[in-house]
Formats: C-alpha cells, sequence, structure tokens
C-alpha cells in the first residue's frame, strides 16, 4: 500500500512540475513577445525622431533662404 501511495504522490508531484513548467515558459514567451515589441516601438521612435528632425532641418535651411532674399531685396530698394 505504501508503494501505491508513493506512486500517486510521484504522479501528482510529476504533473504539477509540468504544469508550473508548462505555466513558467508561456511567461517567458510574454516577456519575450513584450520586449520585441518594445524593441520595434524603439525602432519606430527613433525613425520618427530622425524624420522629424530632417524635417526641421529642411525648414529651418526654407526660412534662412526667405529671410536672405528679404534682406537683399531690402539693400536693393533706394
Amino acid at each position: 500500500m505504501s508503494i501505491a501511495i508513493v506512486a500517486i504522490v510521484g504522479g501528482v508531484l510529476v504533473a504539477l512540475a509540468g504544469i508550473f513548467t508548462d505555466a513558467r515558459t508561456r511567461g517567458q514567451k510574454i516577456k519575450l513577445k513584450t520586449i520585441e515589441k518594445e524593441v520595434e516601438l524603439e525602432k519606430l521612435r527613433l525613425e520618427s525622431y530622425t524624420q522629424e528632425t530632417e524635417k526641421m532641418k529642411l525648414e529651418l535651411e526654407h526660412s534662412k533662404v526667405l529671410l536672405l532674399e528679404a534682406k537683399q531685396n531690402l539693400t536693393k530698394e533706394p
């Protein structure tokens, strides 16, 4: 009878270990997906920042050109 109890307890422990391992594996997969999404988001943020910076540079250059033209027009007038 004690062998049967040991076998039952052993079976329950093995099942619990499997459940625990499965839950831990799922948790790790979720963490991995979360990290992958965070990396993707950071890439998009960087891309957006780069595009915005380039846009601001172009706007600044355009403003400089307009100011130089306005200055030249003022110096040409009598």
